[in-house]
């Protein structure tokens, strides 16, 4: 195992820093038929129809149910993997494992013919190479698996603007930040502050992404008591130049069973509730209709406090819904589908919460609420322990669901894909979160020594390498300074510079005002004041600036001559 590990390494490396041709993809591809491997605990049967070969392997039953076939004398070099398959008793999972060495996990979507499914890339070694199916959600049939050559994937094409057409500046920002690094670098995170701490203590870098959770701000489970600092962490974390992702597991708003095994903290999942949300949707004069609206507008309170400290949030409600172990997700694509759009339209338009970057969390088609109302896709990804499989199977479905237009992400995941291993396999995540708990510390998902190599990657961004990302490729930088003051106020300016290759046709700046400040006049720019921020745009005779110029604008203010903390800048290109 050593000798091939050392191989695959090579190999990596190898592919990394040599580009792929067109040529490479000219080899034939090569089916291996699944009654030719090596069976364990599984059976060749040939009662259904519609295989191909002499039958195909059935049985798997049990969680240590294997078929392993060899793919004889590869070329070498990255292939896709097709497994081909029937699920007649409903969609399900199987795990791969190639060489020997985990690589994941592929959706046998219910069909009752034999069809294809796309298992993502394999990083085949000259000679030969062994694919292993493991049974995960058994019940299928496995026929045959085909790999072919593939050539290098095509540009991304990902614009970095929000779908919400009233993003925050800080919300822009991220999203052009993010842009940037798509397909370049993995940028890091990490579940819950406490597991942020402790890979702080004991890896020796910060991850640059803290994820959070909304749940107990859920109005069910506030009535009964919980209590929540997530708000409180998140600003702390925003202060501290870190990245911000909520997830919100949501307590049903009524029906919680509320008995041994389904108490009412369990409310999120569908066997701990009795609530019913096709039922809810159906009727927008029902009572749980309105619950869920109250649910919406509980959550708004909280964002809307992230959202005047100008903190952009990766937004991840409705996670995981094509799973059905969430009541959100129990009546089917629909009834989620209309949720969301629902759940987006009252935060977005009848509460402004523009700070917010909307991150959908299912691979699925069916499921896909749509591109206007989606800003990130991504998945949730539990492998086997220690599987650092790349996980491209997965990245290329949701590269296709959006159409190779959307950031792609993995929301959570158990044990990281090898950073090194996915750049070889093109799969390139935009951000990782890794689980709390055990996923990070127990040494067997993801071993210290693994932590380090992961945070060491030169292309893994901590939290300290981030910079503002809040101001990234905003085209333009905001300098405030204090002319004069007195005891009841002072004279500022502000200076913009054009940090663009191109002259800008407009700009915007903002800020928060400290305590007890107040603008009384101002010239040079059109201000307006509203939620407790300035906004300073351009007038007509200075909006204009060319690369590297700069303009100003001044200001009376009531109040200490206290700088804000923080200016975000915008532009508007000229044409």
């Amino acid at each position: 195992m050593k000798v091939r590990l050392v191989a695959l390494l090579a190999l990596v490396a190898a592919l990394l820093a040599v580009p792929a041709t067109a040529a490479d993809a000219v080899r034939a591809a090569q089916t291996v038929e699944a009654e030719d491997g090596v069976l364990d605990g599984v059976v060749v049967e040939s009662d259904a129809a519609g295989y191909s070969g002499t039958g195909y392997v059935a049985g798997f039953d049990t969680a240590t149910d294997t078929l392993t076939m060899t793919i004889p004398d590869s070329p070498g070099g990255l292939h896709s993997l097709t497994v081909r398959y029937s699920a007649p008793f409903g969609t399900k999972t199987a795990t791969l494992r190639l060489n020997g060495a985990g690589h994941g996990d592929v959706v046998l979507t219910e069909s009752t013919a034999f069809t294809g499914a796309a298992a993502g890339k394999v990083l085949l070694l000259e000679g030969d190479n062994t694919v292993t199916i493991v049974n995960n959600w058994g019940w299928y049939y496995i026929d045959a698996i085909t790999v072919e050559p593939v050539n290098p994937p095509p540009p991304h094409q990902v614009t970095g603007t929000p779908v919400n057409p009233h993003a925050t500046a800080e919300a822009k920002g991220l999203m052009r930040y993010l842009t940037t690094n798509f397909g370049k670098n993995l940028i890091s995170g990490q579940q819950d502050m406490p597991s942020v701490e402790w890979v702080r203590e004991n890896v020796g870098a910060t991850p640059a992404i803290a994820g959070l959770d909304m749940m107990d701000y859920s109005p069910s489970r506030v009535e009964r008591g919980a209590t929540s600092e997530e708000v409180e962490r998140a600003l702390q974390w925003d202060a501290e130049g870190g990245i911000t992702t909520f997830v919100w597991h949501w307590n049903a708003p009524s029906g919680l069973i509320d008995e041994p095994g389904k108490e009412w903290w369990r409310g999120f999942y569908t066997d701990a509730t009795t609530f019913d949300v096709a039922a809810a949707l159906a009727d927008k004069d029902s009572p749980d209709y309105r619950l869920l609206i109250r649910d919406m507008d509980a959550i708004a309170v909280q964002l809307k406090r992230l959202a005047d400290a100008d903190v952009p949030v990766l937004w991840r409600p409705l996670h995981e819904a094509e799973g059905g172990w969430f009541w959100w997700g129990a009546k089917g694509p629909e009834a989620a589908k209309e949720l969301w759009r629902i759940l987006y339209e009252r935060l977005t338009d009848h509460h402004g919460l523009n700070n917010l970057i909307w991150v959908w969390n299912s691979v699925s088609p069916a499921w896909y609420p749509g591109d206007d109302v989606v800003d990130v896709v991504s998945v949730d990804s539990y492998p086997p322990a220690g599987d650092h499989g790349p996980l491209s199977g997965q990245y290329e479905k949701l590269v296709d669901l959006s159409g190779n237009r959307k950031l792609v992400a993995l929301g959570e995941v158990g044990s990281i894909p090898d950073p090194a291993l996915a750049r070889a396999y093109h799969a390139h995540w935009s951000f990782f979160v890794t689980w709390s708990g055990s996923f990070v510390q127990d040494g067997q998902h993801n071993s210290l020594e693994f932590l380090k190599r992961v945070y060491q990657d030169p292309h893994v961004i901590t939290r300290d390498e981030l910079g503002d990302f809040k101001n990234h490729g905003s085209g333009c930088t905001a300098a405030y300074r204090v002319l004069s003051s007195w005891d009841t106020g002072f004279l500022g300016e502000v200076k913009v510079k054009n940090t663009s290759a191109a002259t800008i046709k407009g700009w915007t700046v903002g800020w928060r005002p400290p305590a007890g400040q107040a603008v009384t006049r101002h010239w040079n720019a059109v201000l307006t004041v509203s939620g407790g921020r300035i906004t300073a745009g351009n007038t007509r005779y200075n909006a204009a600036v060319r690369p590297g110029a700069t303009t100003s604008f001044g200001f009376l203010a009531a109040g200490p001559a206290t700088a804000p903390a923080r200016l975000s800048c915008t532009t508007e290109p000229s044409r």
